[in-house]
C-alpha cells in the first residue's frame, strides 16, 4: 500500500513558495519545495515538526518552506552529506535522487535540521542597493555639500548600509556610485535615468532584532544558506559584500531605537533613514511607533539639516515593491514615486521622479 498523501496545507504552502521563488528566478528552489512538499510524510521529527506548525507558516509569516530550504543548503555548504551535495546546483539530479538525498538528511542531520528551523530566514539581498544608490543622488542634488547620516530598519547584517560602496550600472552606459565599486549592480532597467550627483556618507548604522555580524563564520553561513543555490551571481555579490562590511547594526527593537536614533537632527547633515521589505514583518504597535518617530523627525528638520525617508516596499496587489522617497526641510514633506522594483532588486521600472 503506498504512503498516505502528503497533508494538503502542506503541499499549498510548499507551492506558494516554489512560485515565489520561479518568479525570482530560482528554478531549483521551485522544484526542490515542490518535490518536498508533494512528497514529505508524518513519522520524522522534521516532517511532523513542519505538518504540525504552530504558528503562522506562510512566507508573510514564519516562512517555514524557506527555513527548511535554507537548513539543506546550509549542509551542502558545510559538505556535510555528499549526497545531498550531488544533487544540488551545479550538479543535475532527478527529482527521485533530489528526494532520497533529502530524505535521507532529514534522518541523518535531524538535530541540525531543528535547529535551524527555530530561527526566521535571514537575507540581506544587495541589489537591493539599487533604490539606495538612485535615492541618494536626488538627496545629494537637492542638499548639496551635505553628507548623509545614514540609518536602515531591519538591516540584518547592515550589507546595503554600505551602498556607497556600490555601483549602479545604466542602460546608456553610465555608472552612478562609487568610482571602484566592490560590486557593480545591473538591474533590467526601464524608464528614466536617476541623477549624477556624487555623495558622502558621514555615517551609517542600522537594526535588527537579531543582526547578523559580518565578520563572524556561523552568521555567513546563515545569509549564504538563504541565497538559493542556482543563483551564483547572487552569491558572488554577498561574498564581496562581506568581504568589506563591518559590524554596524545594533540588537535592539526598531520602536525603540528610531526614536532616539532621530531625536535630534544634525546640522550639517541629511539624515536618511531607509527599509527595503522589512516594513510589512512590524506588528501594529511597532509600525505605529515607527511611524511616529518618522513624522517627527521631519517636522524637526531644517534647510540645514533635512530628513530622507526611503521605503522600498511590497505593494499589496503583489505588482513588486515601490521605491518612495520622502524629503523635508521642516514645511510640508514632499514624497516622490521614483519607481517600481523587484523584491531583489532584479529589475527597476523608474519614474520621472527619480531624475531629481
Amino acid at each position: 500500500m503506498p504512503p498516505p498523501a502528503a497533508p494538503a496545507p502542506l503541499e499549498a504552502l510548499f507551492e506558494q513558495q516554489a512560485g515565489a521563488c520561479e518568479r525570482l528566478g530560482s528554478p531549483f528552489m521551485a522544484r526542490l519545495l515542490r518535490v518536498c512538499g508533494a512528497r514529505l510524510r508524518p513519522g520524522t521529527p522534521v516532517a511532523d515538526r513542519l505538518i504540525g506548525w504552530p504558528g503562522d507558516a506562510t512566507a508573510l509569516g514564519d516562512a517555514t518552506a524557506l527555513r527548511f530550504a535554507g537548513a539543506l543548503h546550509a549542509l551542502v555548504l558545510m559538505q556535510r552529506d555528499p549526497a545531498l551535495m550531488a544533487a544540488y546546483p551545479p550538479n543535475d539530479a532527478d527529482d527521485d535522487m533530489l528526494w532520497r538525498a533529502v530524505a535521507n538528511a532529514l534522518v541523518t542531520h535531524e538535530m541540525h535540521m531543528m535547529t535551524w528551523l527555530d530561527s526566521a530566514p535571514q537575507t540581506n539581498e544587495v541589489r537591493r542597493s539599487v533604490a539606495m544608490l538612485s535615492a541618494a543622488q536626488i538627496v545629494a542634488q537637492r542638499f548639496p555639500g551635505l553628507p548623509l547620516r545614514v540609518s536602515e530598519i531591519g538591516a540584518s547584517a547592515g550589507l546595503n548600509l554600505y551602498f556607497d560602496r556600490y555601483a549602479l550600472a545604466l542602460p546608456d552606459g553610465s555608472t552612478r556610485g562609487a568610482a571602484d565599486p566592490v560590486i557593480t549592480l545591473q538591474p533590467d532597467w526601464s524608464g528614466p535615468l536617476p541623477a549624477d550627483a556624487p555623495f558622502e556618507i558621514a555615517e551609517r548604522r542600522g537594526v535588527d532584532l537579531n543582526p547578523l555580524d559580518p565578520t563572524d563564520t556561523a552568521a555567513r553561513l546563515r545569509l549564504r544558506s538563504y541565497t538559493w543555490p542556482d543563483q551564483p551571481d547572487r552569491m558572488a555579490r554577498l561574498d564581496a559584500a562581506l568581504s568589506i562590511a563591518e559590524p554596524c547594526v545594533d540588537r535592539a527593537d526598531a520602536a525603540l531605537w528610531l526614536p532616539e536614533r532621530l531625536a535630534e537632527p544634525t546640522p550639517g547633515q541629511v539624515d536618511f533613514v531607509f527599509h527595503t521589505i522589512a516594513w510589512q514583518y512590524f506588528p501594529p504597535e511597532i509600525d505605529a511607533a515607527c511611524r511616529k518617530a518618522l513624522e517627527d523627525a521631519a517636522a524637526r528638520a531644517t534647510p540645514d539639516a533635512p530628513f530622507a525617508h526611503l521605503s522600498v516596499e511590497t505593494l499589496r496587489n503583489g505588482n513588486g515593491a515601490e521605491v518612495a522617497l520622502t524629503l523635508s526641510t521642516g514645511g510640508t514633506p514632499e514624497r516622490l514615486i521614483l519607481g517600481h522594483m523587484d523584491p531583489h532588486g532584479r529589475r527597476m521600472e523608474a519614474t520621472p521622479a527619480i531624475a531629481g
